[in-house]
């Protein structure tokens, strides 16, 4: 089995909802491809991440929405390199980027006005194009 990953101090995702897979990776390689399993298939069930509070949940299955199997875990693969420890490392990077990311809380939007100035020339702009638009008239139709 492998062993947790740790992405804070508080937060990690434990042995026990991690699965890896070894398959053959595609694209070139020569006979290596043929032989050896590298590429890494990991599976994480987003329920069994520790330490994670209900919006930090909330966030990591938001963020994950289209890495997600039939049953809901988290799927990483990573055929980077040739080598099947590499991948898995990176594998497992990718997952602690995630989580890490769903940590992080968005800022709150902040509603602003927009300013006189603003204003002043959308409506300039507005009646300029009216203006354009009247010359192209015929003259005696547009009133």
């Amino acid at each position: 089995m492998t062993e947790a990953i740790v992405v804070t101090e508080t937060v990690r995702v434990p042995s026990g909802a991690l699965s890896v897979r070894a398959a053959r990776a595609s694209g070139p390689g020569g006979q290596n491809v043929n032989k050896v399993s590298t590429k890494i298939d990991l599976r994480v069930d987003l329920g069994g991440v520790e330490g994670l509070s209900d919006a930090a949940r909330a966030r990591l299955r938001l963020l994950a929405r289209n890495r997600l199997d039939a049953e809901g875990r988290l799927v990483v693969t990573s055929q980077a390199t040739r080598n099947q420890a590499r991948n898995l490392e990176d594998a497992r990077a990718r997952v602690a980027e995630l989580v890490q990311a769903a940590l992080v809380p968005p800022r709150p939007r902040v509603h602003t006005r927009p300013t006189a100035g603003a204003r002043r020339r959308r409506l300039d702009n507005k009646k300029q194009r009216g203006a354009v638009k009247r010359w192209r008239t015929r003259p005696g139709d547009g009133d």
